[in-house]
């Protein structure tokens, strides 16, 4: 029976994982719709691991106890190296906001020529090199990096409770 094969560990730390996930995801959105922080670039960039990964997730654990095991390691290794995607890229816009190296050129520098036709488009552009927001001396493309890595440990655990359990049984 395939609900023998998972260990307790592994489906508590994914489930904590999507959570997690899910808590930042909503984050973001009401800072942009009720807080008035408006995404760059890439912040918007960013989320994609939260679209492409959280609905993943929701996969597994909605099946977790009907998918063979390949197909979990498989699932829960796609989940896991998509956020590792959100680390680098919370970490490469953390990087762009402190200056350590240059951002995209669309979202960073003095950018093209003003056109008076643009000044109907009131949406504000935000400059990926432009912090809009700090606590604790760290950004929200720093906060998202440091979640993502926490999402990563927490799949890691989740995969490394299934070799466990598996060894013993």
């Amino acid at each position: 029976m395939a609900a023998s094969i998972f260990h307790p560990l592994d489906k508590k730390a994914a489930g904590l994982a999507f959570v997690l996930g899910l808590a930042t995801i909503l984050g973001a959105w009401g800072s942009q719709l009720i807080g008035g922080l408006f995404p760059c670039e890439l912040c918007l960039e960013q989320r994609m691991a939260y679209y492409y990964g959280l609905p993943l997730l929701l996969a597994v654990l909605l099946t977790w106890n009907r998918l063979p095991l390949a197909v979990w390691y498989i699932a829960i290794a796609i989940v896991t190296a998509i956020f590792a995607w959100g680390v680098y890229m919370g970490s490469y816009h953390a990087g762009v906001e402190w200056g350590f190296w240059p951002g995209p050129t669309a979202c960073t520098g003095v950018g093209d020529a003003m056109d008076f036709n643009a000044l109907s488009d009131m949406t504000p552009v935000i400059g990926c090199d432009v912090v809009q927001f700090r606590l604790f001396g760290i950004s929200l493309a720093g906060y998202n990096a440091l979640i993502s890595l926490a999402i990563v440990g927490l799949l890691l655990i989740s995969i490394s409770a299934q070799m466990r359990h598996r060894k013993q049984a």
